[in-house]
């Protein structure tokens, strides 16, 4: 790879040995005995052979003996990108799956949600969750959080303090027949949104951005939607929410929205479906949905694990990728029952694989596939790939250490491993043990550490 063009850099940081990540055209890149170096700012300097250590450290100003060397069975990757989390739901994740979409919303999750105007609670269940993805290796996260402004913005406030790369989204519903009191005005969500967005921008933090929310159309009344489209228009803001997950779900969407064609076309009639937009599932989109994401610029969030624990569906990734839509993987907590991005990748070529048995013809996605979705595919689906994804010079060093072979962790290796036999036993086998460090924009990352004021 081509040299920094800024020979001046301050290099904070220098590592060598083996490198994995996916480029567009790959869809994985081993990179092997590569020296890589991040400057002060946490964005990689370099990337090159070991063999240019001498040149690089005289043209960089960094001593050879500063750089540190990988072992044998490490690695590094890039962070994980969760493009699909509900932060309020980790407070009941692994329990209450015993329904399907809809009567899962009203039992649980909207009775939980409202809880989260107490910042006592807010405080506790955010924190837990912030750290406990960090330590899974996902170091981007697009959060749903709950209707609550103040809650909102100290989700923001807690990811930043512990430095996880975030999207976080005050979600919008001003209609909800199950819990009355679970629900805003047209006009509250529009003020209430406007306030979340102006004061988490004020507080500057690096790494967390607002993300517009409205939750889904069965929540949302067309006014809302519309006010919402613009107020991310305006602010040239990312959107999410949820699309095709149940098909209990899409009949009512048709039938509250008789005027649009499709689910799709709802968000497109009301400014919701653009390049920086991200929408969860899509299992029941139709192929003329599809297209409307490619030309819009829209992203798919595939959880596999939530619609396979709600049995809403098997979203069929390959079609996805045929239309050239952009596609990352989320774990959808607490739909999804594991915080893991790990999880993630398995329910999603297990999700394949079912697609397979049904149809012998059908073409299984490839772990190299699978790992590319969970990382460069992800920062794609947030729009977020000119700066993450993948160890390109002049992106931040967003990355995992990994050691396939950690005491007590949950892989034996029988003998010596090539790097892709290394990393397809960790995305296979591997879990937190395996993951030794976690940076964030260049930024060693202690997830169960409390934040420092630093």
């Amino acid at each position: 790879m081509a040299n920094s063009n800024r020979p001046t850099t301050k290099i904070a940081n220098v590592y060598r040995g083996t490198f994995l990540h996916s480029t567009q055209q790959t869809a994985l890149q081993i990179l092997d005995d590569e020296l890589l170096g991040v400057d002060t700012d946490g964005k990689i300097a370099f990337i090159e052979r070991g063999a240019e250590l001498d040149r690089l450290s005289q043209t960089f100003g960094f001593s050879p003996t500063e750089v540190t060397q990988l072992a044998q069975h490490e690695f590094f990757m890039p962070g994980l990108v969760d493009t699909h989390i509900h932060a309020p739901q980790y407070s009941y994740i692994g329990t209450a799956l015993d329904m399907p979409l809809l009567q899962w919303l009203e039992t649980y999750t909207f009775p939980v949600e409202s809880q989260f105007n107490d910042l006592q609670f807010a405080h506790s269940v955010y924190s837990k969750v912030v750290k406990r993805t960090l330590r899974n290796g996902t170091t981007t996260a697009c959060y749903f959080a709950t209707i609550h402004t103040d809650a909102s913005l100290l989700l923001g406030q807690i990811a930043n303090d512990f430095g996880q790369r975030t999207l976080v989204g005050k979600v919008c519903m001003d209609t909800n027949v199950s819990v009355e009191h679970y629900k805003e005005t047209t006009q509250e969500s529009q003020e209430e949104t406007c306030r979340f967005i102006a004061e988490l921008l004020n507080k500057k933090y690096p790494l967390v951005r607002p993300v517009v929310t409205p939750r889904f159309p069965l929540s949302c009344t067309a006014a809302l939607l519309g006010q919402l489209g613009a107020i991310a228009k305006k602010n040239n803001l990312h959107i999410q929410s949820h699309i095709s997950e149940n098909l209990e779900e899409v009949k009512l969407v048709l039938e509250l929205f008789p005027e649009s064609d499709s689910y799709t076309d709802v968000y497109l009639k009301h400014n919701l479906l653009t390049d920086k937009t991200v929408m969860a599932h899509g299992c029941h989109l139709s192929d003329e949905e599809l297209v409307l994401f490619r030309e819009t610029g829209a992203s798919l969030s595939h959880c596999p694990n939530s619609n396979i624990s709600l049995c809403s569906g098997m979203l069929d990734v390959r079609n996805v990728l045929k239309h050239k839509v952009k596609l990352g993987l989320g774990t959808d907590v607490a739909g999804g029952y594991s915080v893991s991005m790990l999880d993630a990748v398995r329910r999603t070529r297990d999700t394949s694989k079912v697609l397979t048995i049904q149809n012998p013809e059908y073409d299984t996605l490839t772990f190299e596939e699978v790992f590319r979705l969970a990382t460069l595919g992800g920062s794609q689906a947030l729009s977020l790939d000119g700066q993450i994804g993948n160890f390109e010079v002049g992106k931040d060093f967003d990355a995992l250490r990994v050691n396939v072979a950690a005491p007590g962790g949950p892989i034996d290796l029988v003998q010596c491993e090539e790097p892709k036999i290394l990393l397809e036993k960790f995305l296979n086998l591997g879990d937190d043990r395996n993951i030794v460090e976690v940076f964030v924009a260049g930024r060693k990352v202690v997830p169960f550490a409390e934040p420092t004021t630093e």
